[in-house]
């Protein structure tokens, strides 16, 4: 089992910015990619950004040049950074993790969800 923990967000105006963490913990060698997920109010969960072990990213291209997902292995912890956010990132984002294999990404693990909400 893995567990995720996730931290950071909140309300931001137009234009702001916020990150968002999540650690990790338990059995970490079973999963080789970690990503972000979020959803909007009356929207279908979608994939944000994600990142493998070995450091390959990939973004959804409403968030490309504005969000960078990173990583810190000594803790375990991924890394959502979210530049000149919109109206339209409001949305609870979660945390996943799981095992890609070949061309097949299964996400086994999730987060609680934690609410970015952009507003003036």
């Amino acid at each position: 089992q893995v567990q995720l923990v996730e931290s950071g967000g909140g309300l931001v105006q137009p234009g702001g910015s916020l990150r968002l963490s999540c650690a990790a913990s338990g059995k970490i060698s079973s999963i080789n990619v970690m990503g972000w997920f979020r959803q909007g109010p009356g929207k279908q969960r979608e994939l944000v950004a994600r990142i493998t072990n070995g450091g390959s990213t990939n973004y959804a291209d409403s968030v490309k040049g504005r969000f960078t997902i990173s990583r810190d292995n000594a803790k375990n912890t991924v890394y959502l950074q979210m530049n000149d956010l919109k109206a339209e990132d409001t949305a609870v984002y979660y945390c996943a993790a799981g095992r890609v294999t070949g061309t097949i990404t299964q996400y086994s693990y999730w987060g609680q969800g934690t609410q970015v909400t952009v507003s003036s």
